[in-house]
C-alpha cells in the first residue's frame, strides 16, 4: 500500500477593500468553493495592510493561493475549484 501524507492545506487569501461590490461577489464564491472542499480561507482588507493597497490598488479583489496571485476582479468558481483540488 503506497500512501503518501498530504501536504498542508492551501493558504487561500482574498484581498479586499470596504464597500466593493466585486469583493462581495468574490467573497461569496470563495466561501462556497472552500466550504464544499472542506478548506479554510481568510480575508485581508487593504485598510489593514497599506502595502497591499499599494500593490493591488487597481486589481481588487485579488485571490492569493499559497502566496501566488491567482485571480483578480472576478473570481471564476470553476477555476478556483480546479486550483484547490488535491
Amino acid at each position: 500500500m503506497n500512501t503518501q501524507p498530504e501536504g498542508p492545506p492551501p493558504d487561500v487569501v482574498l484581498v479586499t477593500k470596504p464597500q466593493c461590490h466585486l469583493c462581495e461577489d468574490a467573497r461569496a464564491v470563495v466561501e462556497r468553493v472552500t466550504a464544499s472542499l472542506g478548506l479554510r480561507w481568510r480575508e485581508q482588507s487593504v485598510t489593514d495592510a497599506p502595502e497591499l493597497l499599494e500593490r493591488f490598488a487597481e486589481e481588487l479583489p485579488v485571490l492569493m493561493i499559497d502566496g501566488i496571485q491567482r485571480d483578480f476582479w472576478t473570481i471564476d468558481e470553476e477555476r478556483l475549484r480546479r486550483l484547490l483540488r488535491p
